[in-house]
């Protein structure tokens, strides 16, 4: 299997990836749901974050930190920060935000590696439903030092259409802020594993392909 199959299997085995049908917060009526909160042992952020590490090496996306938005983006950037070290031999900082800006001890707004000017930043999500995340973080690091944002790594694009938009939160992250966004997979990976038989599922692939059709993007 390649690694993005074998990531694909590793989401359903933790029962985060399931299919069924779910009534998403947008109102849609989707056939699958991506619950990472299902995401709960060692063993499971170790093998998350070498996913991660490996999404970073094959795509090549140069960084000096990794950064996790508070709250669900910390335990996923020290997960990937700490595969990166063990099983690639890159040695980043990582770094996570407060939600509030704390006025005693060392202070400040960030815990880690606060960043510096000329540092290069990649953010780490789990998922990008409507890009409200990447708009509130990108004011903190930009006002905290003239850093360059060379990436932001999730786990799933649904290449889906955003609320209100004909592009996908992806598509809308780079046209806002610059920001290129990578995923370890996509929707299309996840209907090919489970065509190929990777993954069980189908008996939903004929309403995946449907949802696809009528909210989805093009890559």
């Amino acid at each position: 299997m390649t690694y993005k199959e074998e990531f694909i299997k590793f989401m359903a085995d933790s029962g985060v990836l399931t299919f069924g049908d779910f009534t998403l917060k947008s109102g849609r009526k989707a056939p699958y749901f991506i619950n990472t909160g299902n995401y709960r042992t060692g063993a499971q952020l170790a093998q998350l974050g070498e996913f991660y590490a490996r999404c970073i090496a094959e795509n090549d996306i140069e960084a000096d930190i990794l950064f996790g938005p508070a709250y669900k983006g910390i335990p996923l950037c020290v997960s990937a920060v700490t595969a990166l070290y063990s099983n690639h031999g890159r040695n980043l900082s990582y770094c996570f935000d407060r939600k509030e800006i704390k006025d005693h001890g060392e202070g400040g707004m960030f815990v880690g590696t606060a960043p510096s000017d000329g540092d290069k930043v990649v953010i780490i999500e789990d998922v990008m439903t409507s890009g409200k995340a990447l708009g509130e973080v990108m004011p903190k690091l930009i006002s905290a030092a003239k850093v360059e944002v060379t990436g932001m790594v999730i786990t799933v694009d649904r290449m889906e259409k955003a609320l209100n938009s004909e592009k996908s939160a992806v598509q809308n992250a780079y046209d806002t802020y610059g920001v290129k966004v990578y995923s370890i997979v996509t929707i299309d990976d996840i209907i090919k594993s489970i065509e190929n038989g990777v993954v069980d599922g189908k008996e939903y692939l004929e309403k995946m392909l449907a949802y696809r059709e009528a909210y989805g993007v093009k890559a």
